[in-house]
């Protein structure tokens, strides 16, 4: 069985104090609703053989956030592989973005497990800017070192 493989967009944004925020979003559905601390990804997805990550790291942004990706200049933060085995593939792109506007997109899967009914959930419940010591616990685990390397990348610059 071929390795599953993920990519996605961190969205980053300067701060008043020189510092910076990403857009990050709590994962939606019965699973997550009650989850806080690693709960939250960086808005991302599936993609196979017929589709270039970069391609799937936009796409994917607008299924689960319901809004264009930004334009903008990509900084490729890399490949990481999760606690399950997938492989995941992160840009980030400097760009602000207005959390009220977001329209997830939805999955549709059998709730409660066993009774028959298949009920939709958002993609993602809610989304949030987050200086990355506030986003890195909110962070499911293998994600965390998207922050890290943004940040490096951040420094190398001169800041944000």
């Amino acid at each position: 069985m071929p390795d599953k493989r993920s990519a996605g967009l961190l969205l980053f944004r300067g701060t008043t104090d020189g510092g910076f925020e990403v857009l990050i979003g709590h994962m939606g559905g019965p699973f997550w609703a009650s989850k806080d601390v690693s709960a939250w990804s960086i808005p991302k997805g599936e993609y196979g053989p017929e589709e270039t990550p970069e391609a799937a790291a936009r796409r994917e942004f607008e299924e689960e956030l319901g809004l264009p990706a930004p334009d903008g200049e990509r900084i490729a933060l890399g490949e990481a592989r999760q606690a399950g085995g997938k492989t995941v593939t992160i840009w980030a792109v400097e760009a602000d973005l207005d959390p009220t506007r977001v329209v997830p997109g939805t999955f549709t899967m059998e709730w409660p497990r066993g009774s028959g009914v298949l009920r939709e959930f958002p993609e993602i419940d809610r989304v949030g800017w987050f200086a990355p010591e506030a986003a890195a616990p909110l962070l499911v685990s293998g994600q965390r070192i998207f922050l890290a390397r943004l940040s490096e990348w951040l420094d190398g610059r001169g800041g944000a």
